[in-house]
């Protein structure tokens, strides 16, 4: 189910092992990885919508409007796809979180379940 083909889809994984604190802890920074990810995407959108409305706002530009809209148009797409890789990721790390028995919430040395 391919609904954005410019959005890569990664496989699904399954690990079968035992978790241990450290795996536990590259989660976590994974998580935190895709958060500023997800800021970086945003950040960029909000630069493109400034310099759209830089080019909109200068005087010598008033023939270049559709380049304005042009920019406004990309800096949407580009925190739309910020977004649905954010959510996609999200997702994905909390049923690996499940698969593991694991509850995300809790303390990292007392979040690992015994089987």
């Amino acid at each position: 189910m391919k609904k954005f083909p410019f959005i890569p889809v990664s496989k699904k994984f399954e690990n079968k092992e035992k978790i241990i604190l450290r795996d536990f802890l590259a989660m976590e920074r994974t998580s935190l990885a895709n958060e500023r990810t997800l800021f970086a995407y945003i950040r960029a959108s909000l630069y493109l919508a400034i310099a759209g409305v830089a080019i909109m706002e200068y005087e010598g530009f008033n023939t270049f409007t559709w380049l304005s809209y042009t920019v406004f148009g990309i800096s949407i797409l580009i925190s739309l796809i910020g977004t649905i890789r954010y959510h996609r990721l999200k997702r994905k790390l909390a049923t690996y979180y499940k698969s593991m028995n694991i509850d995300p919430d809790q303390n990292p040395t007392t979040a690992v379940k015994e089987n």
